[in-house]
């Protein structure tokens, strides 16, 4: 029989349809087409298609917007918030507006078209989560702007537009409502026991065990309870931390080595499907709130800061829109068993 399950996070239901019985297996994609795209503007040579880089590694210091680079930032050529402006925050009726001011930055992952993080060298994934720990925390500076979501598409059902390895991120001036659904109910937690929502999720995964996928040192990887894809997985660290932007390079070291595993595993288990993951961390509580000089009180001790990866196996339709429910055709505990399954012992970590 279906069950239908609460996300406590998201406060949303999840039907998950055994009775659909979609296996693992039965989600195995055609493996995406690897090739070298010599108008790619992304690859190596190409620099002057893209706009100027905000940030690059260079270890021969070769010259900024030239080859030479390991991983580079650059601006959205087609950014959907632009940073220049004021907010012009008004009113029209009974509606609010102000002017899409934002930014909208390009991580290029590296010059290697065809790579995978779940193959890359892990050096070289320690590269791209420091970018990302370094424009979130430079982009922090800027007290207009309130939250920065990292997030990326791999494969064309993704949304990926170009298939250079790269993630983008995209500052608001607002924080978005998934994300502010998350905080609150975190918020809600922390008041009535003064625990952390996530800390007590990953003590009973944990004691649980069934929707274990990988369990490293520093980070714990699961299905969610109401998962609401087949193969959702979320990443959190296991030591309470609220700001992504805050850590250290021991602890990005292990992340890094985790999310290639995750990634390695979902590939393998899955043949290469396309999929996003995002970074949920703490909005900008540095930015005083008038009216609301309280309100990320209790940030350091409710919020926890996580990765969610979503492989894009099943479809969105009617149903899902119209209640704001989601339908599961594979069981948590069922795509947990399969990742496991998927062995590491060759992967170079």
């Amino acid at each position: 029989m279906s069950e239908l399950r609460h996300d406590p996070v998201q406060k949303r239901w999840v039907i998950i349809a055994i009775e659909r019985g979609r296996r693992p297996s039965d989600f195995k994609t055609p493996p995406l087409e690897t090739r070298i795209v010599r108008t790619c503007p992304f690859c190596p040579g190409n620099e002057d298609k893209t706009p100027p880089e905000i940030y690059a590694v260079r270890p021969d210091n070769s010259a900024p917007n030239t080859p030479g680079w390991k991983l580079r930032v650059i601006p959205n050529k087609f950014p959907a918030l632009k940073i220049e402006g004021d907010l012009n925050r008004r009113g029209l009726g009974l509606y609010d507006l102000m002017d899409g001011i934002g930014a909208h930055e390009v991580i290029i992952e590296t010059p290697d078209h065809n790579a995978h993080i779940g193959t890359m060298p892990t050096e070289d994934v320690l590269e791209i989560l420091k970018a990302y720990r370094m424009r979130i925390s430079d982009l922090f500076n800027d007290k207009r702007l309130r939250y920065v979501l990292i997030f990326k598409n791999y494969g064309e059902a993704a949304g990926a537009s170009l298939s250079h390895p790269h993630s983008q991120l995209i500052a608001t001036p607002i924080t978005p409502r998934t994300v502010a659904t998350e905080l609150d109910s975190a918020r809600e937690h922390y008041l009535a026991k003064e625990r952390c929502l996530f800390c007590d999720i990953i003590h009973q995964e944990k004691a649980l065990g069934d929707r274990v996928v990988y369990e490293s040192e520093k980070f714990f990887v699961f299905c969610p309870f109401a998962s609401r894809f087949p193969f959702e997985i979320w990443i959190l660290p296991k030591q309470h931390s609220h700001d992504f932007a805050l850590t250290d390079d021991e602890t990005l070291i292990d992340l890094a080595r985790t999310l290639k595993i995750t990634l390695y595993k979902l590939r393998v288990a899955l043949n290469d499907p396309p999929y996003n993951y995002v970074l949920h961390t703490a909005p900008n509580y540095h930015v005083f709130r008038p009216g609301r000089p309280n309100y990320w009180q209790t940030l350091p001790y409710d919020w926890h800061w996580h990765i969610e990866i979503i492989p894009r196996l099943t479809k969105i339709a009617g149903f899902e829109w119209g209640s704001g429910f989601y339908i599961n055709p594979t069981p948590p505990e069922m795509a947990a068993e399969f990742l496991r399954s998927v062995k590491i012992d060759d992967l170079d970590l």
